[in-house]
């Protein structure tokens, strides 16, 4: 196995309160199971923090106030492809705890290692969140930026 930690930036694309977590940022571990092929199972769990807020009320058209959130957890697995030494592609999915709801999250990832020894990595993943405000028909969208160290 494999084992990264991993400081990861967040930029939202769409979500419907979108103004109240613009930008996020967190940790992560990411587990690749050793294969002797390309493709290898992969686990990844994240934690990211959205610290700023233009402070705005959002309410539907009835006034009930429309969810926001402060942080997101993420549990993810999936498969990875390393078709080369020093990069790899992934997709993951699983849980993500966002506002208080356990919701669908997808993560496709492009990922890299800075040598052949695979000591340093860095990831550009899109994220997914399906359904998180149902009302609204809107999914939470945004890209993510990463950079890991090798644990194990």
């Amino acid at each position: 196995m494999s084992l990264y930690l991993e400081g990861q930036y967040n930029q939202t694309i769409s979500d419907v309160t979108k103004g109240n977590n613009p930008w996020g940022t967190g940790l992560g571990l990411q587990l690749f199971f050793r294969q002797q092929s390309i493709v290898k199972p992969t686990i990844e769990f994240t934690a990211d923090a959205y610290l700023m807020d233009d402070k705005v009320y959002r309410a539907y058209l009835d006034g009930t106030p429309v969810g926001s959130f402060k942080d997101m957890v993420n549990l993810f697995a999936g498969l990875s492809v390393h078709p080369i030494t020093n990069v790899y592609v992934s997709f993951l999915a699983g849980p993500s705890f966002i506002g208080g709801q356990t919701l669908l999250g997808l993560k496709p990832s492009l990922g890299f290692y800075f040598s052949s020894k695979q000591k340093l990595t860095g990831k550009i993943s899109y994220i997914n969140i399906l359904e998180r405000e149902v009302r609204a028909k809107q999914n939470f969208t945004s890209i993510s930026f990463a950079l890991g160290v090798k644990l194990y």
